[in-house]
């Protein structure tokens, strides 16, 4: 039964959050776990919701959109986890609470100009790019505070702290380390942008060593995924 598996896929990602919080001396409590739902049915969403998870995470305009309509009744918080296109700005504020994936000016004025039109407080992290490859997208680290200064000072917005993703096939405790020297900068600046968005089903234990406060993640809770089919 789906239920099950769910059930089964989030006690085992809770237990690893734990270890992982020992580990680093940390309280479980102060990780919050936003389930990456991509490709995955409203259904699966729903029993989520049954079981006490509160954060869903979508990277897919088309797909989040209709999964949170279908789902509007149920107390959630979404999170808007992919690339942006400031062409899907309008769409995605209307539904996000939080977009891990602000990395530049363009993409901080659009954002806010469609919040304040549509009545809304958005939560954005600025991306981080821990590497040198432009297709993940991402702020380079210098440019991440003066970016944070934008987004504090945007209507309609909100300034959660940083995401990133660590590079494929560098040892991800480094990469999350350098992370975390970001996050540090803009919290000298913006006390209460604490969120560091960091970790997913491979290298949730690094994250956590390394102050993540968010992890994404879907494979290790839900299964692994079916290919997407446009």
């Amino acid at each position: 039964m789906r239920r099950d598996e769910i059930a089964a896929g989030l006690a085992e990602v809770q237990e690893r959050i734990a270890q992982a919080c020992e580990a680093a001396r940390r309280d479980p409590g102060e990780i919050t776990l936003i389930a990456v739902t991509k490709t995955r049915p409203a259904e699966d969403v729903r029993i989520l919701a049954e079981l006490g998870v509160r954060d869903v995470g979508e990277n897919r305009d088309q797909e989040a959109a209709a999964k949170a309509h279908e789902l509007a009744e149920l107390p959630l918080t979404w999170h808007f986890v992919g690339q942006l296109q400031t062409n899907k700005v309008r769409s995605v504020v209307g539904y996000a609470d939080v977009i891990h994936s602000v990395d530049r000016a363009r993409l901080v004025e659009a954002v806010s100009k469609e919040a304040v039109r549509q009545g809304r407080a958005v939560g954005c992290l600025i991306q981080v790019a821990l590497d040198d490859d432009p297709g993940r997208g991402g702020a380079l680290p210098a440019d991440v505070p003066g970016l944070a200064d934008e987004v504090a000072a945007a209507e309609g917005l909100w300034l959660g702290g940083v995401m990133a993703v660590a590079p494929l096939g560098e040892d991800p405790g480094k990469a999350f380390a350098r992370l975390r020297d970001v996050a540090l900068a803009v919290q000298e600046r913006h006390p209460r942008a604490t969120m560091i968005s960091a970790g997913m089903s491979g290298d949730l234990t690094e994250a956590v060593a390394n102050g993540a406060t968010h992890v994404r993640i879907g494979t290790a809770l839900l299964g692994r995924r079916k290919p997407f089919v446009r």
